[in-house]
């Protein structure tokens, strides 16, 4: 498993790279509160640790491409293929692809995949993290009252998600 959480982060990293999101602030908080959230939690860890690196593998792109609301099936997608490579079993490519499917849900199949939706939303909860994303907003071409509504609209929505202290 060792080995297929460090693909899976390179694949991430090279996305990020390549398309500039998620933050890689933001995506390195993710994961690491995934992993204390499955330890603490007596979660598979090894699950989580795949969820969080694979869960926003196209939000660079379905941003680049104007379809940001797509990007958790397209990320769906690609872990289907990514996981596809590896002698896994079924079960827990299929738990690993209900941690990408469920991260923007407020009922989850699995514990891991609740892990990992609450790991996305503390990222967001974090000041620093929160700030270099309102940041990042600044730099698109809209307005300021466009940044503060996506903000805002960002903000509800991981609140709402939130279910783990």
């Amino acid at each position: 498993m060792e080995k297929i959480i460090q693909k899976a982060e390179e694949f991430a990293l090279s996305e990020i790279e390549r398309y500039g999101a998620p933050l890689k602030l933001n995506f390195d908080a993710s994961n690491k509160k995934g992993l204390e959230l499955a330890r603490r939690l007596g979660a598979d860890k090894n699950i989580v640790q795949i969820g969080t690196r694979l869960m926003d593998i196209k939000l660079g792109e379905a941003l680049s491409k104007g379809k940001l609301k797509d990007h958790v099936n397209m990320s769906v997608e690609t872990s289907k293929e990514f996981l596809s490579k590896f002698n896994l079993p079924g079960e827990v490519i299929s738990r690993i692809l209900e941690c990408v499917q469920d991260h923007h849900k407020t009922f989850w199949s699995s514990k891991e995949a609740e892990i990992c939706a609450n790991a996305d939303c503390y990222r967001f909860i974090l000041v620093k993290n929160w700030l270099v994303f309102f940041n990042s907003l600044g730099k698109r071409d809209t307005s300021f009252d466009e940044d503060l509504k996506t903000a805002e609209e960002k903000l509800e929505e991981k609140w709402n998600i939130l279910s783990l202290k």
